[in-house]
């Protein structure tokens, strides 16, 4: 995969090692920002696979912008302030056009607490997005600062100030469709972009990284929404961690994951298993060197396992537990 590093001095060789000197001399947290570029107005900057801590940084999650012609859309801003702020430097490395707004695919940290870079535009999200943020946002900034240490200072809870809708709305005659999920947080937001035939997943997908679950509504939900997510024609998809694809392999392993999940825990309750002992199950060999299986698999199990338990109990007695 080529990684494109500036589309203005690309093909000349003394302003590209400028620029390559300025990327070290000015990194972000430390290491410069994972920039690929999806289409020829479409650019992704990769997170890392991992948990928030204080080598990462907060730097976990994936940010994506569109160059329209007319303005910048930037999709979901990282983990901090700090993180924000170099985004929109290292967006004017690749494009002269501003940006002009922002999309949060979702309410989690670490594609929202980088909004407050990007205040003085339309900061975009669905309602439900906005309203789980302003409940779960003080709890969210907590739990970066402890994680990320000195990296989360100046970060703070900069809430969306425009809600959208789903449907095709125009950014300045640039179409994208606009897209509801539920099936990771109660409230995801998909785009879809028909010029370049982009995907922006959001948290709806996952590759090479095992998949959060925590805010999800549940696995059967994500499961079928996955197959409606399955029917949009893209040459492109960006999931929300994980490096982009060119085909539909993020889907692929992120619904082979849930399936795993879901049949685990039918079968444990049949079985009457404890949580414990199928937090201990060995992970298949099709996602054992995934990035944080055990971790997510813990914490699915944790919060998941009593529904299952109850919906067994109600449908062996009718009754609720």
């Amino acid at each position: 995969m080529r990684m494109f590093w500036n589309l203005k001095s690309d093909k000349n060789l003394f302003p590209f090692a400028v620029f390559l000197l300025v990327a070290i001399a000015v990194p972000v947290h430390g290491k410069k920002l994972n920039v690929h570029q999806v289409a020829s107005n479409v650019w992704m900057v990769q997170g890392k696979p991992a948990e928030l801590d204080e080598d990462n940084k907060g730097d976990i999650s994936n940010s994506s912008f569109i160059a329209t012609g007319n303005g910048v859309v930037v999709i979901d801003t990282g983990t901090t302030d700090a993180y924000g702020h170099q985004l929109k430097k290292i967006i004017s490395e690749y494009t002269d056009e501003p940006v002009r707004w922002v999309i949060n695919t979702h309410h989690h940290p670490d594609h929202t607490f980088g909004n407050s870079a990007f205040s003085e535009v339309p900061i975009m999200a669905l309602p439900g997005t906005k309203d789980a943020l302003k409940r779960d946002g003080s709890f969210f900034l907590k739990t970066v600062n402890e994680r990320v240490g000195k990296a989360g200072d100046g970060t703070f809870v900069s809430l969306p100030n425009v809600t959208v809708e789903p449907g095709l709305k125009q950014f300045s005659g640039y179409p994208l469709k606009l897209i509801k999920f539920t099936g990771h947080s109660g409230n995801d937001l998909v785009v879809y972009d028909p010029q370049s035939r982009t995907l922006f997943a959001g948290d709806m997908l996952f590759w090479n990284r095992a998949p959060t679950t925590p805010h999800s509504p549940g696995i059967d939900i994500w499961l079928e929404e996955l197959d409606r997510l399955a029917e949009i024609e893209a040459k492109a998809i960006i999931p929300g961690h994980g490096p982009f694809s060119r085909d539909y392999s993020p889907l692929d392993q992120t619904r082979d994951w849930l399936v795993w999940l879901d049949t685990l825990m039918k079968q444990g309750v049949a079985d009457g298993k404890s949580a414990n002992a199928l937090i201990e199950v060995d992970i298949p060999g099709q996602f054992a060197d995934m990035p944080l299986a055990k971790f997510e698999l813990t914490r699915t199990i944790s919060h998941f396992y009593r529904k299952y338990e109850d919906a067994w109990w109600e449908s062996q007695t009718g009754k609720t537990k």
